[in-house]
């Protein structure tokens, strides 16, 4: 069996964890410089400040897209089961 099988399959996985973990590091991203600025802004010194308005944010990206996630991540999975001969041969 070829080892680039093997690393395409690799290939794969990781691109589907960037691809599912890009939205909520982005908007995290965004929410914590716009409590940054907010902060520096005001003056407010509280470094529990970013926490919760992160949570939240983070939440509702993963109530949106959370279904079109999943379905990506239910159809890699599938793929991988149904080329499982291959990979064991």
């Amino acid at each position: 069996m070829d080892r680039t099988i093997y690393m395409e399959l690799g290939r794969e996985a990781m691109s589907l964890a960037l691809l599912m973990a890009a939205p909520t590091f982005v908007v995290a991203l965004v929410v914590g410089l716009m409590v940054s600025i907010f902060q520096a802004v005001t003056s407010i010194n509280d470094q529990t400040l970013t926490f919760v308005p992160k949570i939240i944010a983070i939440a509702a990206v993963l109530i949106l897209f959370g279904p079109m996630l999943s379905d990506q991540l239910v159809e890699w999975t599938a793929g991988l089961f149904g080329d499982l001969g291959r990979f064991v041969r």
